[in-house]
């Protein structure tokens, strides 16, 4: 696997984007069916793997399984603790189809599950039995999209590691289509007003959120970084490096991924902005960072 970071433009690859979108919301859903609840829904995220992305562990009866993208050879992998394993190939084929194969190899693994018949968090859901829309797969793109993750999840695993006080793990979050790191105050968050059961939870406490995101239409791929609640003033802070920007529609500070990508060195470009950004929202939300920060940015 080559170090250098791949481009990823929206529009050659948004057919492929938004099938996978659905394919990761099923597998994501199974995991939401089986796993018992963790705060903040940290039960239903996917993890960057060395192949792609996984559910972890899932407990079915007395054992577990996982499933896992597989974006190198480009298959879908269930495996239970008992030793058995079956596939299917990640090919272009419409949401429906994967969804009615993932059930057939789950109840040919003795594996019974009943999720939620439609996607989460995207406008117009259709149902995933009926989803014959979404049936795009290119394989290169994809990979592109898995190696543009694990360069982030290196990073963002380094930036999590100077932190001491609560923190999420690095996690996918199926719903939104981003990999994000979640750092809390220890503070619990006002009450936001007609919030849902999901909301609500997830900002139960005061956070600073960062993550990757592979963009839309509108908006293009960008590293993120918010504040909740947002502090007064927050977009008035100067942040790190001089290509990230507050973007007003989304009320969090943005550096484009292909800022990063081609800096001179990517790694430090990003730990720049996850570090400047953290310390703006921190610093006018109050918290005590020397109790929370491990040790001195480096």
């Amino acid at each position: 696997m080559t170090d250098e970071l791949p481009a990823l433009p929206f529009e050659p690859w948004k057919d492929t984007y938004a099938t996978l979108h659905m394919w990761s919301q099923i597998v994501g859903h199974v995991r939401l069916a089986l796993a018992p609840m963790t705060n903040h829904w940290w039960q239903v995220p996917l993890y960057v793997t060395s192949r792609g992305l996984g559910t972890s562990p899932i407990p079915s009866g007395r054992g577990t399984f996982e499933i896992d993208f597989d974006f190198v050879d480009h298959n879908l992998h269930v495996r239970t603790s008992d030793g058995a394993t079956k596939s299917l190939p990640l090919v272009p084929r419409s949401v429906a189809d994967f969804h009615a194969e993932l059930m057939r190899v789950l109840a040919a693994l003795g594996i019974a599950v009943t999720i939620h018949p439609k996607p989460d968090e995207v406008p117009n859901p259709i149902p995933f039995a009926e989803d014959r829309t979404h049936a795009s797969y290119d394989a290169d793109h994809a990979n592109r999209f898995w190696r543009i993750l694990v360069f982030a999840d290196v990073v963002l695993k380094e930036f999590r590691g100077r932190f001491a006080g609560k923190c999420s793990p690095v996690h996918f979050f199926w719903g939104s289509f981003d990999l994000a790191v979640t750092r809390f105050s220890g503070r619990r968050a006002p009450a936001r007003p007609g919030a849902d059961a999901v909301t609500r939870e997830a900002y139960s406490h005061e956070v600073i959120s960062a993550g990757f995101w592979p963009g839309s239409a509108d908006v293009a791929a960008a590293f993120y970084s918010y504040t909740a609640p947002q502090p007064p003033g927050l977009e008035r802070e100067p942040i790190r490096p001089a290509a990230a920007a507050w973007h007003t529609g989304l009320s969090e500070f943005l550096l484009p991924y292909d800022a990063v990508r081609t800096a001179a060195a990517p790694r430090a470009a990003l730990l720049d902005f996850l570090q400047s950004t953290y310390e703006a929202g921190a610093k006018l939300a109050g918290w005590d960072r020397a109790a929370l920060d491990w040790h001195a940015a480096g």
